[in-house]
């Protein structure tokens, strides 16, 4: 009975370890792909002038292939977004964990599982039909395909995982703690914003991430509401995200071009590795403080 129980722990430990590799595996293939399939074009083009570059005119006579407006525009796009939908997240997460009633819980829990289902294309078509006329009529512009849009859009699409992660941190901090600072004469209010949350900071941060790396790698909402022109970031212009850019000319690329889109598929995936080991880094810097 024992060495057939012994043998199922290790038959399922196998598979654990499996499943992993193959995770990992995956990763190592699509970094190594992108890397052989976007370096000769940095070659051909050069670093600086493909980094650098503010002109992306890839179908022209004499074709550029500068990608600086789309990283500009993707940094201030997750940027805006960040600041939109973090706090109103946290906040929520917050509210719906401590304060809020059973029914609105459940309630304003249901919504948020509905927002994280709704697929990014219907998120595009409301804020094409809805979000850029009103900041059209609102701002008096000619369009309102915009940077501005993008944020919008983008600071509703990462609310679910916000609200989500952080009300489990939340939850699963000990009522040990909120008893004993309320035995001691804290308020609620207090006992949960430096009791409850500084415990749960950890899951609050990874709800962030989770957040950011939604931000940085959507592209069919924003390709619907920013316009979609290679244009220096503006809050009120037409801009192209780096999701956007490979996927608006991948089906009709060929040569040079197609190899500039792997090109800003390698930057995109170095970019949210750095942001990720940022912010990783930050955390258990936390944690050990």
């Amino acid at each position: 009975m024992k060495h057939k129980k012994h043998l199922a722990e290790t038959a399922i430990h196998g598979v654990f370890l499996l499943l992993g590799l193959i995770t990992v595996g995956c990763v190592l293939l699509i970094t190594v792909y992108l890397i052989l399939s976007g370096l000769p074009a940095i070659r051909e083009i050069g670093l600086w002038n493909f980094l650098g570059g503010r002109t992306w005119a890839s179908t022209e006579a004499e074709p550029s292939f500068g990608i600086l407006p789309f990283i500009l525009t993707s940094v201030y796009g997750t940027a805006g977004a960040i600041v939109l939908g973090v706090p109103i997240g946290f906040f929520t997460a917050v509210y719906l964990a401590k304060l809020a009633p059973p029914a609105a819980k459940n309630i304003v829990s249901s919504a948020v599982n509905l927002l994280a289902g709704i697929p990014s294309v219907v998120y595009g078509l409301v804020g094409m039909m809805v979000l850029v006329p009103a900041i059209r009529i609102f701002f008096r512009l000619p369009d309102g395909a915009s940077l501005l849009a993008a944020i919008i859009v983008l600071g509703i699409m990462i609310l679910p995982s916000i609200i989500s992660v952080s009300m489990t941190a939340l939850d699963a901090v000990p009522k040990e703690y909120e008893e004993a600072s309320l035995a001691l004469g804290a308020t609620p209010i207090e006992t949960y914003y430096k009791v409850s949350v500084p415990a749960a900071k950890s899951g609050i941060a990874a709800a962030v991430v989770l957040g950011v790396g939604r931000a940085i790698g959507e592209a069919m909402a924003v390709m619907m509401v920013a316009g979609n022109a290679p244009h220096m970031p503006s809050l009120f212009q037409s801009v192209r995200f780096l999701t956007t850019a490979v996927a608006s000319e991948m089906s009709y690329s060929s040569g040079l071009q197609q190899q500039a889109l792997f090109s800003i598929a390698l930057v995109l995936f170095l970019f949210i590795m750095l942001i990720n080991a940022t912010l990783n880094f930050f955390l258990k810097r936390g944690k050990e403080g």
